[in-house]
């Protein structure tokens, strides 16, 4: 199969974040053994999904690790031209949900598997192929904390979010967190009989927003666009009518760190006021949503020096998206981010991918292989 092929199918697997994949797994994985792959399916702690890995070549020697994650987010803009997960062709774009985020990377790592297969490596080719990453990257440390009981720990990772084939070294992390806020209801002519819930995270949101402001008079990292750590709130609901005391609010903010500072601490003024709420009898809940750090990586690090060298192009200093190669990263394997696509094409309707980006990242894989024979 070519890398369209892969896609197509690939695609038809509506492998929504937070939704079970034993369908895509089983099917990556059964493709991979059928190539001569040592494949190990991995089960998160939620029972129905699971992480991928595999390798070609030897174990017991520190090769580079492909990866990736299978999931998508949902597809449900009506804006759409046509099923978001049927591959559709029109000239050089392939359409579908994920194409460029990111199952086009997984194509033409499966696509480069019999070549794999073929060669005489020294050192290994892993495939860690994960879940649940767009819901802030759950699925993978699952999969990072198996790495020694199934490889020696590898030269590098290469994370492929599409990044237009040009590696990047270095991405700002995230913490996300949920507020959920507990009132009594009533009768709006009688605010004095209920506790209104959406009044109260006000002042929660107040300090979010001072916070967030805050952030943007430093530190700096010129890197970044933009170039300072941010919070922002991203949803928030509640309430019934307009005549109904609110009993439920509920908001999710997010906060992005540049190198050396953590998402974590950033959330940390809002979770105190969360905290004093609850010291009061206030109803209210801090729940965690995510966690990843920032990725920094050295311009004259092996790994980078090795991916201008494949790509042809210079590295690009820093992305402000996040991924999984922070959480390599903290676990002492140096990752990059090198894939084909375009980030400004995900999330939305219509993404797509191209089949020279699928062809140049396909190249790139197989050139990698190669050097893995000496």
């Amino acid at each position: 199969m070519n890398a369209i092929e892969i896609l197509e199918r690939l695609v038809g697997f509506p492998s929504v974040v937070g939704t079970a994949n034993g369908d895509i797994a089983g099917w990556i994985a059964d493709y991979l053994e059928s190539h001569g792959a040592k494949v190990s399916l991995l089960p998160g702690p939620e029972g129905d999904r699971a992480n991928l890995f595999a390798t070609f070549g030897p174990a017991d020697a520190a090769g580079y690790v492909l990866s990736g994650h299978m999931d998508v987010v949902p597809a449900g803009e009506p804006e759409w031209s046509s099923d978001p997960f049927t591959l559709r062709t029109e000239g050089d774009r392939l359409y579908g949900r994920g194409t460029t985020d990111m199952k086009g990377f997984l194509a033409t790592v499966l696509a480069a598997a019999p070549a794999f297969s073929r060669m005489a490596l020294k050192r290994p080719i892993h495939i860690a192929f994960s879940y649940d990453e767009e819901a802030g990257c759950r699925g993978v440390p699952h999969l990072i904390a198996r790495l020694p009981e199934l490889c020696t720990r590898p030269a590098g990772a290469i994370i492929g979010e599409p990044s237009h084939m040009r590696a990047v070294r270095a991405h700002k992390g995230k913490a996300a967190a949920r507020i959920t806020i507990r009132g009594r209801s009533g009768h709006s002519s009688r605010p004095d009989q209920g506790v209104n819930a959406i009044h109260l995270m006000t002042s929660i949101m107040a300090k979010a927003v001072e916070t967030a402001d805050a952030l943007t008079r430093g530190p700096f990292e010129t890197t970044f666009e933009p170039p300072y750590s941010s919070l922002q709130i991203g949803t928030v609901k509640g309430g019934q009518a307009i005549n109904i005391i609110p009993d439920f609010s509920a908001i999710e903010l997010e906060a992005r760190a540049i190198s050396g500072v953590s998402p974590l601490a950033l959330l940390q003024p809002v979770r105190e006021s969360v905290e004093a709420f609850a010291a009061k009898g206030i109803d209210i809940d801090w729940t965690p949503m995510s966690d990843y750090p920032a990725l920094s990586l050295a311009a004259d690090t092996p790994l980078v020096l090795l991916l201008e060298e494949l790509t042809s192009t210079a590295c690009l200093a820093a992305v402000s998206y996040g991924t999984e190669a922070g959480l390599f990263q903290a676990a002492g394997i140096d990752a990059i981010i090198c894939g084909p696509g375009d980030i400004g094409r995900a999330h939305k309707p219509d993404e797509f991918i191209t089949t020279s980006e699928l062809s140049a990242c396909q190249s790139m894989l197989e050139t990698l292989g190669s050097r893995c024979t000496a």
